[in-house]
């Protein structure tokens, strides 16, 4: 292991050193705090639904996957199949770019705080009169600084990832990062479900290309809202970790020590986090243990 996460660990490959190993675990991060207990699970359905996004995305930008399925992987992998399968990818080395690339199609979460404090969200100024849960006149970019294990990450100006990697590379991020989200939300629009927004992290290869890597547009790093049930000026039913942070919220949580969360907290989210898996891919989440 070279490096933990919140979710993921990653570890080196000595037969493989051009390679590493993502394993997403079933580890629970709400509010940038890892919580003491876990979803069963969860791990693979981000894995999976990432690598259908991964798929989908091909044409516009290339990802760091060279594959997910384990026994395609160096045989030291193999042997452990049986913890790995279905929660595991074979990635390329990159040099990830220190910027989260946050795409906003709708008003909410953070994004909705900083609007009702200041009229802009991470420097962008809105128009007047907008509500929780409003669609945005357009989509837009809003950075954030990628924190470390166990600190909070940190929404930054457009102008401060400039200065953090350079105006050409903070330009090409921000227009594949819209380029991406575009397509996923129309895909999801198609099939009933609102993506709110979502982030990205992208690393640069040996010949300076950028690619999209790490978990992209699953449930843990976006907001997909049952289109049916959507409501402006509220707070919307979703398909993701939102029910878990709303029990914290109900119970005053001070979004800085670790807690276990409910069973009924942990089922209740898995089962929201299958659901939008069936409804993107058509299919069910494999490798699930019971």
């Amino acid at each position: 292991m070279i490096n933990r996460g919140k979710v993921r660990d990653i570890y080196t490959i000595d037969e493989a050193p051009e390679y590493l190993l993502f394993v997403a675990s079933d580890r629970l991060s709400c509010f940038d705090v890892v919580l003491k207990s876990g979803i069963l699970n969860k791990g693979k359905i981000l894995t999976q639904i990432s690598q259908f996004w991964f798929d989908v995305m091909k044409k516009i930008v290339p990802n760091h996957v060279i594959t997910s399925d384990v026994f395609k992987m160096p045989k030291s992998v193999q042997k452990h199949a049986k913890i790995l399968a279905g929660r595991t990818m074979l990635v390329k080395k990159l040099k990830m770019l220190p910027v989260e690339c946050i795409v906003r199609g709708y008003l909410s979460g953070s994004g909705w705080k900083d609007y009702k404090k200041t009229g802009s969200v991470c420097g962008i100024e809105l128009p007047k009169g907008l509500q929780n849960s409003s669609k945005l006149p357009e989509i837009i970019f809003t950075p954030s600084s990628k924190a470390e294990y166990g600190i909070h990450d940190e929404n930054i100006t457009y102008a401060k990832a400039v200065e953090m990697i350079g105006a050409a590379r903070a330009k090409e991020i921000a227009d594949l990062s819209k380029a991406v989200y575009t397509k996923a939300r129309d895909v999801a629009a198609a099939k009933g479900v609102i993506l709110a927004d979502t982030k990205f992290e992208f690393g640069v290869d040996k010949n300076d290309n950028v690619v999209l890597a790490d978990e992209v547009l699953t449930p843990d790093s976006s907001r997909y809202w049952p289109m049916k049930k959507y409501k402006v000026g509220q707070q919307q039913q979703s398909y993701d970790k939102q029910f878990v942070r709303d029990w914290l919220e109900s119970i005053n949580f001070d979004k800085t020590t670790p807690i276990e969360i409910p069973d009924k907290v942990a089922d209740k989210t898995m089962e929201k986090y299958i659901e939008i898996f069936n409804i993107l891919t058509g299919k069910y989440p494999t490798n699930l243990a019971k």
